[in-house]
């Protein structure tokens, strides 16, 4: 395989790493917005901020049988998918429980990610170079942790209390990217 094409190939794939940690992040700076917006109490807002690490933990339990029954490829593709639906769900969701509904759906995205998208970069890495792609997935965590955080920044507006609607909407773009590439 071409050394440059495995490198784009491991770029795109590490983009489940962004997405993963931008849809970890995001909810922070979204939570005085939403809880406003939607009057959601203290402990509505711990469910829904922990629902996504149980999604997470869902998705990472059945992603080694689906990565073996359909292929890496595929299984990041539909996490690629899973993150875009989630984003919209959580962008537009009318009440906490779709929000709840949603944190859930993406979770599973965030595990499945996490899972297959370093094994599939593993796999396709020459073994000199296997460790520098495969941290690529980890350096995109933060990079999406980080980029969650700017966003959420540029976005909130006090006269705007819809604007966490915006906030999750932003992970559609990273998702697409994932998407295509993919």
């Amino acid at each position: 395989m071409n050394k440059n094409f495995v490198w784009f190939m491991a770029a795109i794939a590490a983009t489940g790493g962004l997405l993963f940690g931008f849809d970890t992040g995001v909810i922070s700076g979204a939570i005085p917005f939403m809880q406003a917006d939607l009057q959601i109490t203290d402990n509505e807002i711990e469910d829904i901020t922990s629902f996504a690490l149980i999604g997470a933990m869902i998705g990472a339990l059945v992603s080694g049988a689906l990565s073996d029954r359909f292929g890496r490829k595929r299984v990041i593709l539909a996490a690629a998918i899973i993150f875009l639906v989630g984003a919209l769900w959580c962008g537009v969701a009318p009440n906490v429980t779709n929000l709840m509904m949603a944190r859930i759906f993406l979770g599973v995205g965030i595990g499945v990610a996490s899972f297959s998208t370093p094994l599939y970069i593993a796999e396709i890495s020459p073994a000199r170079i296997r460790g520098t792609l495969v941290s690529m997935f980890q350096l995109l965590i933060t990079v999406g942790l980080l980029a969650a955080f700017l966003s959420d920044s540029a976005i909130a507006d006090n006269s705007n209390i819809s604007c966490w609607r915006t906030m999750f909407l932003v992970g559609v773009v990273a998702a697409s990217i994932l998407l295509v590439g993919v």
